[in-house]
C-alpha cells in the first residue's frame, strides 16, 4: 500500500492478490498487548477491518488479545463491536463509516481471541507463546513506560526467537522523553530483538497526504530542481488543533506539546520535505536519507524556540476552560500545549532556508500543513501607471494534510483589463475530487507494511536518537527555567512570541485562521 512498495519481490509472491491488486498480508498472528485500550478500540480495530474489507488479511489470519482486565473473548467482542457501531453516528470520529459491513466484521471477530494476562509476567507469556505457531506481530498498545519491559518479558519468554518464521514487534511514540531516555531505550530493545524486528511506528506517515509528499518530490520532474536555497525563501510545518487536553491531562502534563508532536510527527514531515532524493525506495535506503537530514539540523537553540499554554478563551464558538484547570493538570502547571521553533539545516541544499515549525492545542484553527515560500522574482517587471510595483505575494506550494487534504500552488496572474495588473491566485489538487477515498484512521498502511515486513514508513534507532538530539537543549533549558512559558487564550494561534520568532527574520507565518473560499463546481 505505499507508493513506493516493490510489489514484485518474491517473497511477496506467494500471497494472494486482493480484489484492488494489492498482494495480501502472509499469515500471521497478531498479538495486541492493550486489547482493552483505547488506541485498540479507536484505530487498530478499524484499521483491521479496513484491511479485511479490502482482502489484504490472509484467510489464517489470527489476532490474540491480551490484557490485564478480567473478561472473556465474547466480551471483548461485544465492547469492541459496540465501539464499531458508534463509528456510524460520530461524524467528527477519526474513522467514520455510514454503516459497518457486518460480513467483514465477523470475518474479522471470528479470528479473535482474548487471553487475560499480564505482559511482563515471563510465565504467562509462555503459556501465550505455546499457542502461537509460525510468524507473529507483537504490537504495544500499552503506556510507553512499559516498552522496555513489555520486550524484555517477551525476550524471556522465547517469543522473539525466529526459527519458526518472523517475529516483530510494533511499539508506539513517544520513543522516549528526551535523547537520554530514547538512548536508553533503543539500547534496551536492541538488546532482545534485531533492528530488522523493531517497527517504531508513527501514525502519521500512514496519511495519504504525508506519503504524498514524496510522491510530490520523487515522481514529477516539475519541483524537485526548485527544491533549494536558491529558489525558496522558508518553510514553514504547521500541526494545528483547535481541541484542548479533553480528558487526556494525566498523560499530557509530563509530556508536553514538543514531546508530544515534535521529535515525531513534524520531524517526518520535515524529513519528507528535506531529504535528499533516495537512491530507491528500499526501507533502509530512504530511512539513512532522513538520517543524512537529522544529521545537517543543528541543535535548537533556546532562543529559537518558544513555548506557551493555553487560558480559558473560545474555540468556534465553544468555552473552553484554561489548561490548568482539566482535569489531570497541576493547578501550577508549567507544561507548554504550543510550541514553535527554528531550525537550520546545514547542507548543500538548504543552508540559509530556515524550517520554522509551529503546534498547539486549544488554538483557532485546525490544520497540519506544510508552506513552501519561495523568493521573490529577481525583477518586478509589472507596474501601475504611477510607478507603483504590484506584486501579489511570494509563490507559494502548500502541502495540505488535514483537514483539507491535497497540495495547493498560490502563484501571480494577469488580472483582465487593459493594464498589466497582476493578482493572486491559487491552484488546487484536492484527493478527494481526484480518487474515490475510503474511511481511514492512517494505520492500515502501516499494519500492512509491518505484515509483509515493509519497514520504510517505520523509524530506525539512529533516526529516534538524532531527532530528539535536535531538541534536547530546549529540554533542558526549559527544565532549567519554567519563566519561560508564556500564554494564550484559547481561540488565538499562539503565544505572541511565536510571531515575533519570525518577525525579527522578516517574516510571517502563513495565517492560521482564514475564510476558505469554496472550490468551483
Amino acid at each position: 500500500m505505499s507508493f513506493f512498495r516493490d510489489v514484485s519481490s518474491p517473497a511477496r509472491a506467494r500471497h494472494a492478490i486482493s480484489a484492488s491488486g494489492t498482494r495480501a498480508a502472509p499469515a500471521c498472528t497478531l498479538v495486541i498487548f492493550g486489547a482493552f485500550g483505547d488506541l485498540t478500540k479507536r484505530l487498530l480495530m478499524p484499521a483491521l477491518y479496513n484491511l479485511a474489507g479490502q482482502g489484504l488479511l490472509d484467510d489464517k489470519f489470527r489476532i490474540i488479545g491480551i490484557d490485564r482486565v478480567e473478561s472473556t473473548t465474547q466480551a471483548w467482542h461485544d465492547g469492541l463491536t459496540t465501539t464499531m457501531d458508534s463509528f456510524t453516528t460520530d461524524r467528527n470520529a477519526e474513522f467514520y463509516t455510514p454503516e459497518i459491513d457486518q460480513t467483514t466484521w465477523s470475518w474479522l471477530l471470528e479470528r479473535m481471541d482474548y487471553t487475560h494476562a499480564d505482559f511482563t509476567d515471563e510465565a504467562q507469556l509462555r503459556d501465550v507463546g505455546a499457542t502461537l505457531k509460525g510468524p507473529a506481530v507483537f504490537y504495544l498498545a500499552v503506556p510507553s513506560r512499559f516498552f522496555a519491559t513489555a520486550v524484555q518479558t517477551l525476550g524471556k519468554a522465547g517469543l522473539v526467537d525466529e526459527t519458526d518464521g518472523f517475529r516483530r514487534v510494533v511499539i508506539e511514540k513517544p520513543f522516549g522523553s528526551d535523547l537520554a531516555t530514547a538512548e536508553e531505550l533503543n539500547r534496551t530493545v536492541l538488546s532482545v530483538v534485531s533492528e530488522e524486528q523493531v517497527y517504531r511506528i508513527d501514525h502519521f506517515l500512514g496519511k495519504e497526504t504525508v506519503q504524498n509528499i514524496l510522491a510530490m518530490r520523487f515522481g514529477n520532474i516539475l519541483f524537485e530542481p526548485l527544491w533549494r536555497s536558491e529558489y525558496i525563501d522558508h518553510i514553514q510545518i504547521t500541526a494545528a488543533e483547535t481541541i484542548g487536553v479533553e480528558g487526556r491531562g494525566a498523560f499530557y502534563e509530563p509530556t508536553g506539546a514538543l514531546r508530544d508532536m515534535v521529535p515525531n510527527h513534524l520531524f517526518q514531515l520535515f524529513a519528507m520535505v528535506a531529504m535528499e532524493p533516495p537512491n530507491s525506495f528500499s526501507a533502509d535506503t530512504v530511512r539513512t536519507a532522513k538520517e543524512q537530514l537529522f544529521e545537517a539540523v543543528r541543535p535548537v537553540r533556546p532562543e529559537d524556540a518558544v513555548r506557551g499554554q493555553y487560558t480559558a478563551g473560545t474555540v468556534e464558538g465553544r468555552k473552553v476552560i484554561a489548561y490548568r484547570a482539566a482535569e489531570g493538570v497541576a493547578p501550577d502547571s508549567t507544561t507548554e500545549t504550543y510550541v514553535a521553533l527554528k531550525l537550520h539545516v546545514d547542507n548543500w541544499r538548504w543552508s540559509g532556508v530556515p524550517f520554522y515549525l509551529r503546534t498547539g492545542k486549544s488554538l483557532g484553527g485546525r490544520r497540519t500543513e506544510v508552506v513552501v515560500q519561495f523568493r521573490k522574482p529577481p525583477l518586478e517587471m509589472f507596474a501601475r501607471s504611477g510607478g507603483e510595483t504590484d506584486a501579489p505575494g511570494p509563490n507559494r506550494i502548500i502541502l495540505n494534510i488535514q483537514p483539507e487534504e491535497g497540495l495547493t500552488i498560490e502563484m501571480a496572474a494577469k488580472h483582465p483589463g487593459p493594464e498589466m495588473n497582476m493578482a493572486p491566485v491559487a491552484v488546487k489538487f484536492r484527493y478527494g475530487d481526484a480518487f474515490q477515498q475510503q474511511p481511514n484512521v492512517g494505520y492500515e498502511t502501516l499494519l500492512y507494511d509491518c505484515l509483509t515486513g515493509d519497514a520504510t514508513l517505520f523509524q530506525r534507532a539512529d533516526n529516534i536518537n538524532a531527532a530528539w538530539r535536535a531538541v534536547d537543549p530546549v529540554l533542558t533549558a526549559w527544565a532549567a527555567d519554567p519563566s519561560t512559558l508564556e500564554w494564550y487564550a484559547a481561540g488565538e494561534t499562539g503565544p505572541k512570541s511565536a510571531d515575533e520568532l519570525l518577525a525579527r527574520d522578516g517574516r510571517s507565518w502563513y495565517p492560521l485562521e482564514r475564510p476558505e473560499k469554496p472550490d468551483p463546481a
